[in-house]
């Protein structure tokens, strides 16, 4: 919208210049006075220029903080659920102790009862068999020992079921205080990836801003540099008039061209089966199958093919197909897959940006994402993985 304003205010100062050469300057003073003018003009256009340059340079460093700031966050999300993991592992654990302290619990509370039960039931029989004072007392004793024992078994029992529990519930604690702060650190993602958005768009027009002026500039630094050759001979008035008129024209054209607009961008490369998913990769940092593994908990079967890419460069789809997943996953960072049919999908992992979501129809060479740094990677660079009936396949044989 911004870049429209500036065609159309070109356009309609190069209209004026040219309305003003045709009416000829009466005098060389007077001449002179709107070279002045345009050259006023053209200065300012300048200036405004570098404000918009510097605005761009600004955008671009907060930019550079907010990705930044978001990859950190995207680390911390991935430690965090980890450790959510490590803690589920320890109540399931703690689960499977508490469960077998109450049978054990139970176990002993009903051999506890039987033998109260035979020993009411013997008691008299047993101590009147006893052959003298001796061997009376004797067996008085071992029943009182078996009793407390009996006892003392199932108050260790139900001591051991409350510090499971005790146990167990601390766990608990402990997972749900980690589970808030993974929620509070996804809101804060989504707070910077919007926040990323608008940064992004801001830069895109500031673009368009600084293309439109600097053209802006270039011909109103022609209309001053016409109406000076004018002051210093008026007999070529006319012909720099015709002059203005046709940079009126071309400024028209432009104009048009500008409001015209880009549609979305469509690129297709190679001879393969598959076009080619970035175009604009540098190197290819990592081949398929066997390699060292780049660093801690990296595969040493290497399932794609790394195209390594600044961050931001364009990554296109393959060909025709249905997205069948859009989002964050673990080690593959912001990861897109896309099903073509006939058993052939197309994995693009470590996205610094998606632009797709599941269930979307995409053709082939549509822009569907940006390529990142994010999951377990080792500098910004996009994974392109084809399976094939459910297996890895090198996806060079299809580019």
């Amino acid at each position: 919208m911004r870049g429209k304003k500036l065609a159309s205010l070109l356009l309609a100062g190069m209209l004026c210049f040219g309305m003003g050469f045709t009416s000829q300057a009466s005098s060389a003073s007077e001449a002179k006075k709107e070279a002045s003018e345009a050259k006023e003009k053209a200065d300012k256009a300048k200036e405004e220029s570098e404000e918009l340059k510097e605005q761009k340079e600004q955008a671009e460093t907060e930019r550079k903080t907010i990705s930044a700031q978001l990859d950190k966050l995207l680390d911390e999300i991935t430690v965090i659920e980890e450790k959510i993991f490590n803690k589920e592992e320890e109540i399931s654990l703690k689960e499977d102790e508490l469960i077998q302290a109450m049978v054990d619990e139970n176990d002993q509370y009903e051999s506890m009862k039987k033998r109260i039960k035979y020993m009411y039931e013997k008691f008299v029989e047993i101590l009147f068999e006893a052959k003298d004072l001796s061997d009376f007392l004797n067996k008085t004793e071992y029943i009182s020992s078996i009793s407390d024992y009996d006892r003392d078994m199932l108050t260790k029992y139900k001591e051991i079921v409350k510090q499971v529990e005790e146990q167990e519930a601390v766990l608990q604690k402990e997972q749900q205080e980690m589970e808030t702060m993974q929620d509070e650190l996804i809101a804060k993602q989504g707070s910077l990836q919007a926040l990323l958005a608008s940064k992004e768009n801001e830069i895109d027009g500031l673009k368009e801003e600084i293309s439109a002026n600097a053209e802006r500039v270039k011909k109103l630094e022609a209309a001053a540099q016409a109406a000076a050759d004018a002051a210093r001979k008026k007999a070529e008035a006319e012909a720099a008039a015709k002059e203005a008129a046709a940079q009126a024209a071309a400024a028209k054209k432009n104009a048009a061209a500008v409001s015209d607009g880009a549609s979305s961008e469509v690129v297709v490369s190679g001879n393969g089966t598959f076009t080619h998913p970035c175009p604009g990769y540098t190197r290819i940092s990592s081949n398929f199958g066997y390699r060292t593994a780049p660093l801690r908990g990296a595969s040493t079967n290497h399932k794609g093919t790394d195209f390594a890419a600044p961050t931001g460069t364009p990554i296109y789809a393959a060909a025709d197909g249905t997205v069948t997943s859009a989002r964050y996953s673990g080690n593959a960072g912001n990861m897109i897959v896309i099903n073509h049919g006939n058993g052939l999908q197309t994995y693009y992992m470590h996205c610094s940006r998606i632009f797709v979501r599941a269930g979307t129809k995409v053709s082939k060479g549509q822009h569907i994402g940006a390529v990142g740094t994010t999951g377990n990677s080792t500098g910004p660079h996009l994974h392109f993985q084809v399976m094939s009936g459910g297996r890895p396949v090198n996806a060079m044989n299809y580019l």
